[in-house]
């Protein structure tokens, strides 16, 4: 056994007792996952630097993902159902991937100092906000694990260029994210970008980053590094949404029977044989709702939207109306903003039923950084994610850092300000102003047009546009 303290490493316990006492204080334990999960391999990099004896669980028959996660002695333990979990040799358990990364870490990767704790503590916020939701729309579609949208990967890679060049900047005179050597920091935005290296960045498109690659490639070099992820080859030509990859993945529909050519005595068997199936399928249906768990994972979202009580809907009080704002949403996405979307939303759009309006923040002047800026726009637009079927909206950053403003277009079901309706949609909005405009008027005519195409004049703002962010 390898036992390593203080960046020393021993082929037995140490002899020295002060030594021997900080080996019995590592952290011991099991960490629960699935194969290749990049959020666990935070945690398993952060082991191998800090000496932390970690045992890694991830397939059958110790542990099944979408059977044992759902168990009720998994879920006394950890009541998400999520993976990673970690469960340390003394009962002690923890779920979240940057909660078990920085418990399993060591003084070195956590930040000597408080000032460097809090910039480590920065870059894993930076990742969770700004790299993993551009990544995840603009990769997951090549794997086969989601639908192809083309205006949402477009947005994704001008975002992850965004982000890119933050770290490129941040990058051009130093080694690692924090001080002088491999932190957490450099750990969970490798991680974060491993996919996006391994899937999409071909050489031209990271051409401009220089920087960022040669950071990312120190990393994954790192023997600490390579003894969890590999060999990490970084991507030769950009991959593609795979439409057979996807339909491979989708569950499954059983084909219906053919029918037999027969006489009438054989129709009859036949007839007899179909009821009789049918009624059996009925019956497994039946005991498989009582007894076993669906078949295929609920995703996260959709697991904790079922896991909370019914409420009434906000806008049940408001007649049916002919704008159907899905449709809209699905032009909006997947075609031409201006020559498709557009006069759609014109043609359709509900006067009485629907309202528009513009927002503006009231606080300008605190907003500092372009990226802690639009992760307010980010933020508010998750906490009203029930909101999103009867809403839309388009909101912009303009300027630059320490120089920028936020405004937006909204449309709303109804004639009233939605998040009066609702108290869980209720703490963003006051730091906006709002202003309902004329539906009629030029002016709603030209903002929708130009905060719909992030194209225009902007003539009330009076800074150049930086970048924006679709509510739909």
């Amino acid at each position: 056994m390898l036992w390593k303290v203080k960046g020393l490493a021993y082929t037995s316990a140490p002899r020295d007792p002060f030594l021997l006492s900080l080996v019995l204080k590592m952290a011991a334990g099991t960490l629960y996952t699935y194969p290749e999960n990049w959020r666990a391999f935070k945690a398993q990099i952060a082991a191998q630097y800090s000496g932390a004896r970690l045992k890694v669980v991830s397939t059958s028959p110790a542990f099944t993902f979408g059977q044992t996660n759902r168990s009720p002695a998994f879920l006394s333990n950890f009541p998400l159902g999520k993976v990673p979990a970690y469960q340390g040799d003394d009962g002690f358990c923890l779920f979240e991937s940057n909660a078990i990364a920085h418990f399993l870490s060591n003084d070195a990767l956590r930040g000597s100092t408080p000032q460097d704790s809090a910039k480590v503590l920065q870059w894993v916020s930076f990742a969770d906000s700004e790299i993993i939701p551009p990544a995840s729309a603009w990769v997951f579609p090549t794997l086969g694990i989601m639908q192809f949208n083309k205006q949402a990967t477009e947005q994704a890679k001008e975002e992850v260029k965004r982000v890119l060049a933050i770290l490129n900047q941040h990058l051009n005179t130093r080694t690692f994210l924090v001080g002088e050597r491999v932190s957490l920091a450099d750990i969970t935005v490798v991680c974060s970008l491993l996919w996006l290296y391994k899937q999409v960045l071909e050489p031209a498109f990271r051409q401009p980053y220089p920087n960022v690659t040669r950071w990312f490639l120190t990393c994954v070099n790192q023997p600490q590094f390579k003894a969890v992820l590999g060999e990490v080859k970084l991507c030769e030509k950009m991959a593609q949404f795979d439409a057979k990859k996807f339909a491979e993945m989708q569950p499954k529909k059983e084909a219906p029977a053919k029918k037999e050519k027969g006489g009438k005595e054989g129709g009859k068997q036949q007839q007899q044989q179909q009821q009789q199936q049918q009624q059996e399928k009925k019956e497994k249906k039946k005991e498989e709702k009582k007894a076993a768990p669906a078949e295929e994972e609920m995703d996260e979202c959709e697991a904790a939207l079922a896991s909370e009580p019914k409420t009434k809907d906000p806008f049940a009080h408001l007649p049916k109306s002919s704008f159907v704002m899905d449709e809209f949403k699905r032009k909006y996405s997947n075609e031409d903003t201006l020559t498709v979307a557009l006069p759609y939303f014109w043609d359709h759009f509900d006067r009485e039923g629907f309202s528009i309006w513009y927002a503006e923040y009231r606080f300008p002047e605190e907003l500092t950084m372009s990226f802690m800026s639009c992760n307010l726009i980010t933020g508010m637009f998750q906490r009203l994610d029930k909101l999103r079927k009867n809403a839309f909206a388009s909101a912009i950053l303009f300027g630059a850092n320490n120089d920028s403003c936020i405004s937006g277009i909204w449309v709303f079901r109804g004639q009233e300000l939605a998040f009066t309706l609702s108290e869980d949609w209720q703490i963003d909005y006051e730091s906006y102003t709002w202003r309902k405009l004329d539906v009629n008027s030029e002016e709603c005519k030209t903002m929708v047009k130009e905060y719909l195409t992030w194209e225009g004049e902007f003539k009330h703002v009076g800074k150049p546009f930086n970048q924006g962010k679709i509510f739909k």
